[in-house]
């Protein structure tokens, strides 16, 4: 069993100074933390494999495709691999557990 606690993945992702922290790598699958602050600029671009976001906390849309929609803490969306994806309008900090499936390279 592995067990992590937000508080500590956060604390290691802004040790860090980035903006995602891989904290789990199987075979089938990798889980991150991503953090981007109100106001700030999703950077990212489409990836290879399936992801699942996980809302903890914040407010933010989220554009997949064509297709746009408001998040907050609870939400969870699913982005299929390939698919241009981004955060934008982001008004409250915001922290997403990421699932990649099959582990993000």
């Amino acid at each position: 069993m592995k067990v992590f606690r937000l508080d500590d993945l956060e604390a290691e992702r802004a040790a860090n100074d980035g903006a995602y922290l891989q904290f789990l790598r199987e075979r089938n699958m990798s889980v991150g933390l991503y953090a981007l602050d109100a106001g700030s600029h999703d950077p990212q671009n489409p990836h290879p494999q399936d992801e699942v976001y996980f809302v903890v906390s914040g407010r933010a849309s989220v554009s997949v495709g064509l297709e746009t929609t408001e998040v907050a803490r609870g939400s969870v969306v699913y982005v299929p691999a390939g698919v241009s994806h981004k955060f934008h309008h982001i008004s409250e900090d915001l922290r997403v557990l990421v699932v990649f499936s099959p582990p993000e390279g």
